[in-house]
């Protein structure tokens, strides 16, 4: 004999399992996920663009991006003729993040496709990552200007990013302060809102450069001496 509600809590289950079997699915392919990794920079790229990223026909890109899209993990803007494809938001982008850092404990020797200086610094999305981002973000937790477990920015760390041009949005949507796991230096970086806002600053004051298509981001001489005097980060 059933129990009163037990069927339909279990047609939830499944359908939350074959939702999460879905996504797997549509991750799995490994032009997909050469996609998504692309995307991880934080920019909206064109099917022609992410086609030649994964190495395929754009006849073949536009099903694999039908497919992203399907399932949640992308959006799709026009702009006037065209159509950019960019992930669907941040939580995806911390989903791949984590991925990756999983990845790289399966006790394989692993190749990489991209440059050894993504390891020093690259963008998470739409903050920095890497060596320099988990000793920035050891230093805000050192000095107490972010919370012990990350989730937020201390009176004193807003007066003290203030003074180095970072604005914090009071009325952000999302995460004001999160920990987000390095996959490459498996210790914490800042995201968030205030992740994002650092990386704006650091763009915005000359001290990185970002790549046009490339996670990698270049440290400039006013960006060494500005972390080294700022952060207590040496490069």
């Amino acid at each position: 004999m059933s129990l009163p509600g037990l069927p339909a809590a279990h047609g939830n289950t499944l359908a939350l399992e074959e939702a999460l079997a879905g996504i797997a699915s549509a991750m799995a392919d490994p032009s997909r996920s050469r996609m998504l990794c692309a995307l991880m920079d934080g920019r909206a790229w064109t099917a022609t663009e992410l086609s030649s990223v994964a190495d395929i026909a754009p006849s073949t890109a536009s099903a694999h991006l039908n497919r992203l899209l399907n399932h949640g993990l992308l959006v799709c803007v026009s702009q006037g003729r065209h159509r950019y494809y960019r992930l669907a938001g941040s939580d995806v982008a911390a989903l791949l993040e984590n991925m990756m850092g999983v990845s790289m404990r399966t006790g394989r020797t692993l190749t990489s496709r991209t440059p050894p200086e993504l390891r020093q610094a690259r963008t998470c999305y739409d903050h920095l990552a890497g060596e320099i981002a988990v000793d920035i973000y050891t230093f805000l937790q050192r000095e107490g200007w972010i919370t012990d477990d990350g989730s937020s920015v201390t009176n004193v760390g807003k007066r003290q990013l203030e003074k180095i041009g970072v604005t914090l949005d009071p009325h952000t949507r999302r995460k004001p302060c999160c920990a987000c796991l390095d996959w490459s230096e498996r210790r914490f970086h800042l995201g968030g809102d205030a992740g994002a806002a650092l990386l704006i600053a650091f763009e915005q004051q000359g001290w990185l450069r970002r790549t046009p298509g490339y996670r990698e981001v270049t440290i400039t001489g006013e960006g060494k001496t500005a972390f080294l005097r700022l952060f207590a980060v040496g490069l």
